[in-house]
């Protein structure tokens, strides 16, 4: 610390040796900047403030119909972008201020001007409230920039809206164009494939293995049907070949009732026993249908020994004729014949059912790739069509939209203070600037000393000459001060103070005058 303060009153000494010459910078200075400042030109301030008023009415009715873009922040943007160049360009032409320019460096320069010129403040607490100022030597031009400037302001949001819904608009447009092609080519594909593949997946893999489960069962049924008709077929051989048609036996054997066939009786009794096999399966011997259905058994058994009761009664008349010409026999070979055409058109059934199944069974090994591409299509068709419809959605809120906005009004921008032309300027600040520039000057003059004392250094005491040399001081000589060397530099500090303090009130004065002029306006 105290080398420290050695090395500041070494350098106050040495600026204390030149302290007229910066005295004399301070002088030269002081008036000139003062002249500097009074003779600045006046600026004038123009200003006007502007409410933008986001809540619409319509915008909670709209909810979930329209698109609600965010005004607050496209205002919030647009405050801080609306200061550009091309917008710039455009006020110096709505306010005439290019009338004088003659070349593309004055234009410059006056583009750079009105630039730093131009202001946006926002309000703060009052969101949606914007100041906009311009500051000019001249008052009225001042204004017609703020009333320019208002207007490009109005303007860039009403414009920047509508510009935005019709970019959005042409862009929905232009996809839903390529989705519908999308969409087209998508269900002529599918189309093409259900033709191609119709005979196989029918109307899917569901209808394919419903397909398949009918013609299996129609299969059993016609199987079944063929072994039945088989089976009275050869029953029927048995009784022409081993029996004789003529002596038939005795109704009250039931053994021998059941050897006999009757084709109508015997077909109709097997029926109804399969009916009631089926029945049994269900439900109790207690049930009505079960029931009803033996009752009807016994009855047919009961009608057949009474037919071959008939028969029998009247085998002795027919015993003296030929066989051939034997009704019974006849009419067994009838049904015979009948049984023979039926087991045919059974076979042919069959065979009919087989050549499905195989070709259905054939066809399975292709099903999986049939249902994967199949999938696939139905996929991209799906997708397709979700985004088609999702943008004839966006399309028709994006309309809404727009006609709230041109009916509405989204935002509505409200000129609270119109610009004026000001009566007073507001720059510069000579009041403050005055004294500053009083000391300003007497620091320039106080660094003039330093630099001077730095370029021409001297030495105070013999510390300083022993670290600034490395050599030893051997002594010192003491200076006698006498009387009138004494009065010399007392006369010469009240001159320096005279000098100082008449440099203050010279700034002082000016500040003072400034002040009543100001007053006086």
């Amino acid at each position: 610390m105290e080398d420290i303060l050695r090395q500041l009153s070494t350098v106050l000494r040495g600026m204390w040796l030149y302290r007229w010459w910066g005295l004399v910078v301070a002088w030269i200075v002081g008036p000139i900047a003062g002249a500097a400042i009074y003779m600045l030109p006046d600026r004038y301030e123009s200003s006007a403030r502007v409410y933008v008023d986001t809540q619409s009415i319509l915008k909670p009715l709209m909810s979930g119909l329209a698109v609600q873009p965010n005004v607050d922040q496209q205002i919030s943007i647009l405050s801080r972008t609306l200061i550009s160049r091309p917008n710039v360009e455009k006020l110096i032409r709505m306010a005439d201020l290019d009338l004088t320019v003659k070349n593309k460096e004055q234009r410059e320069a006056l583009i750079a001007n009105v630039t730093k010129s131009l202001e946006i403040r926002d309000s703060g607490r009052e969101n949606n409230i914007f100041t906009l100022v311009y500051k000019d030597t001249d008052p009225e031009r001042a204004r017609r920039v703020v009333q320019s400037l208002v207007s490009i302001f109005v303007e860039s949001g009403l414009g920047d809206k509508r510009k935005d819904s019709d970019t959005a608009r042409k862009f929905i447009e232009d996809q839903i164009k390529v989705y519908e092609q999308k969409l087209e080519e998508a269900e002529s594909r599918l189309k093409e494939f259900k033709l191609r593949n119709l005979s196989t997946m029918g109307g899917g893999g569901q209808d394919y293995f419903g397909k398949m489960g009918e013609a299996t069962a129609q299969l059993s049924q016609a199987r079944l049907a063929l072994r039945e008709a088989e089976n009275s077929r050869d029953a029927l051989k048995r009784q022409m070949a081993g029996e004789d048609p003529i002596l038939l036996p005795e109704p009250s054997n039931s053994a021998a009732v059941a050897s006999v066939s009757i084709p109508e009786l015997d077909g109709r009794i097997d029926a109804q026993k399969k009916q009631l096999d089926a029945l049994l399966q269900k439900y109790t011997e207690q049930h009505p249908d079960v029931k009803g259905t033996r009752k009807v058994i016994e009855q047919l058994e009961s009608q057949k020994a009474q037919e071959i009761q008939a028969r029998r009664k009247a085998a002795p008349t027919a015993q003296a004729s030929s066989v051939n010409n034997n009704p019974v026999y006849q009419q067994m070979k009838m049904s015979l014949a009948e049984a023979e055409a039926n087991v045919a058109s059974l076979k042919a059934r069959v065979a009919e059912y087989e050549s499905r199944v195989q070709a259905l069974t054939a066809s399975s090994r292709m099903l999986p790739e049939l249902e994967t591409e199949l999938t696939q299509l139905n996929r991209d068709y799906n997708i397709n069509k979700q985004n088609y419809d999702a943008l004839i959605t966006r399309r028709e809120s994006a309309a809404m939209a727009v006609e709230m906005g041109a009916t509405s009004g989204v935002a509505d921008f409200r000129l609270i203070d119109p610009p004026t032309v000001p009566n007073k300027p507001t720059a510069p600040n000579r009041v403050l600037l005055m004294p500053l520039a009083g000391v300003a000057a007497l620091a320039v003059g106080a660094v003039v000393s330093f630099l001077i004392s730095q370029i021409r250094p001297t030495f105070a005491d013999t510390v300083s000459l022993r670290d600034l040399t490395g050599l030893p001081v051997l002594g010192a000589v003491s200076m006698i001060v006498d009387p009138e060397r004494i009065r010399k530099q007392r006369r010469d500090k009240l001159a320096l103070l005279a000098a100082v303090v008449g440099l203050v009130m010279l700034f002082v004065a000016m500040t003072v005058w400034l002040v009543l002029s100001r007053m006086g306006k």
